[in-house]
Parts: C-alpha cells; structure tokens; sequence
C-alpha cells in the first residue's frame, strides 16, 4: 500500500492532518473520530477537535463494504471534481464545501453537514413528501445544467463496476448470492426476470448507454442514500459515481427509488413535468424499471421491508417500464 490509511488514533490523526496544513495551532487536537454514515464505497469519518468539526473521506481499492469487491482508488478524484465544477456554479447550496483534498493518499476534506440523516427512511415510512420531491428534481437539473471544462474524468472503471451490478449481475441465473438469504421465496421469485430474453436484451441495450457517453455532468447514485435531510434543508453527497452522461439516469434512478418507497408509478410523470427540460421519459421509464429491478433481485440490497407479494408487483412493474418502450 503506497498511501497512508485513515485508521489513526486522535493523537496520530492530528499530528497527520498538521502536516498537511490541515489542522491549525488553534483547532489541535483531535478529540474524537466517528464513522459518518454507512460508507459503503469508501470510508468516511467525522472529526471533532475542540473548535470544529468536518468529514474526511478516502477511497481504498476495494468497496468499502464489500472488501471482496475490487474499485478505483481514483473514484475520489472524480468525486473532488464534481465539487470543484459544482462550487464554481452559482448553485452550491445543497452540496458540502471543499476544505481540503490529497490525491497521493486518496482523501478528501469535506465541510460537516452536522447530524443529518439521509432519506432512506422512506422505505418504511413510504412517503416522500412533495416539496422535497420537487427540491430534489430542481436540485437534479442543478447538477445537469452545470458547466464543466473539458477533461472532465470519465470515470469508465468504477462505471464498468457499477455497470456490472446494474445490468448483468441481476440478470444471471447462477450469480453466487442466494436471495433466499434476503428473504425466503425471493430466489423462486427472480428466476423469470433472470430467464427473460426479451428483458435481458433492453437492458443489455441501456447497459451499452451507460457506459457509452452523454452531454451533461450527473450525480450517478441519486438515490435516497445520496439525499440528506437536516431540519428543511436536502444536500446532496456521494458523487463518486458521477461523469459526463445521460440526465435520464439520474432521473430514472430517482424515480425507481420513490415507486420502490410509495408503491406508486406515477412519479414518472412527476419529475417529467417539473424537470422541465427536453429528456427522453421513455429512456427514463427504461432505467427506472431496470433499477427496480436490480435493487430487488440483486446484489445491492435496500432496507426495503417488502412482502413477497408487494416485490412480485415491482418486479412486474419495473419490467413493464422497460418493454413497454
């Protein structure tokens, strides 16, 4: 390993952070270290000294929460990019400020939110509320809309990776992971979808305009994980995966993840008409019902407490979104 790993005590992450002009005379020392969050693709601590506090986020070459799964240790330069080009927007206000970033040892300083928490408690609570609905499409075309310079990275490894666990894993009739560990009847459930031609083929289809290129700046992961809440504010974290692609990603994702929480399907119609912009909602319907389906029967779990029934009527929703195109 050519890079130091955030794993330190408080007194060795002080000295640490001082010798990167981090940490200043006034804020020494560290007082505490906390895990912020899940930090399923990298870790992610929250530092207290007796002035301040803020995130530091470092991207190791494995996921965090898989570490069987191989990623990028670059994933965290795209994800100081993104903030870099969002900053220099006049639209920064849902997204942590920049305090500091070293890419020799992958680690970013963030601006700490505080205690927020993200969205996904939706799932059980089964409502998203219609402002925050709207604030998060506004918030979407924020990103969509935000000029970058030429270069931006194309982040092609980690999107390969994530390629995999969007449009092939799920899709395998023999992919090493039991769903009946997930929940018993799951796996019997699955096996259509898994044996689908017609399904397997357009999603093979939209896997190819995933990693194929687009024409706007988008998030890659915007899903409630991604979405914080503190008091009636939302920001918006974790754009490890983003890069320069199709609006309708971002918004199919979306739009999967408030069917999966509310069972409704109407949310389609809602963010194409408050999105505002000339998308594609075919392609949008396409990618909703893709990621309905990939976060059901693959490996990317949700805690999402579903009976076997109410997953048998997502599946067969989601698989309608993607033929009916």
């Amino acid at each position: 390993m050519d890079y130091i790993s955030l794993s330190q005590t408080p007194n060795e992450l002080t000295t640490f952070l001082q010798k990167k002009g981090w940490l200043s005379p006034k804020d020494a020392p560290v007082v505490s270290i906390d895990r912020a969050g899940e930090g399923n693709m990298n870790v992610v601590l929250r530092v207290k000294t007796g002035h301040r506090s803020f995130i530091l986020k470092q991207s190791r070459p494995y996921v965090e929460k898989y570490r069987q799964i191989p990623a990028p240790l670059e994933r965290i330069a795209v994800e100081h990019r993104f903030y870099q080009d969002i900053h220099s927007s006049s639209q920064q206000k849902h997204f942590p400020k920049i305090l500091g970033y070293d890419p020799r040892d992958h680690i970013l300083m963030l601006e700490d939110l505080g205690r927020c928490d993200d969205m996904t408690s939706c799932y059980a609570e089964r409502e998203i509320k219609d402002n925050q609905i709207h604030e998060l499409i506004h918030i979407a075309k924020t990103i969509h809309t935000t000029p970058t310079a030429k270069g931006f990275p194309k982040n092609l490894a980690l999107r390969k990776l994530n390629h995999q666990h969007i449009f092939e894993l799920p899709f395998m009739t023999d992919n090493g992971f039991s769903l009946d560990d997930v929940q018993s009847g799951l796996q019997a459930l699955s096996m259509p979808y898994k044996r689908d031609r017609q399904l397997k083929e357009k999603v093979k289809q939209l896997g190819e305009r995933y990693l194929g290129s687009g024409k706007v700046l988008i998030h890659g992961d915007y899903y409630p994980g991604s979405w914080m809440t503190c008091m009636d504010k939302i920001y918006v974290i974790d754009p490890e995966f983003c890069f320069i692609g199709l609006a309708e990603f971002d918004l199919g994702v979306m739009a999967a993840h408030l069917i999966m929480a509310t069972m409704k399907t109407d949310y389609l119609d809602t963010i194409g008409e408050y999105y505002g912009e000339n998308v594609s909602l075919e392609l949008t319907s396409q990618i909703a019902g893709t990621e309905i389906i990939r976060r059901i029967i693959g490996l990317a779990q949700l805690p999402l407490s579903r009976t076997l029934d109410e997953k048998a009527y997502l599946l067969q929703e989601a698989r309608n979104l993607v033929i009916a195109h």
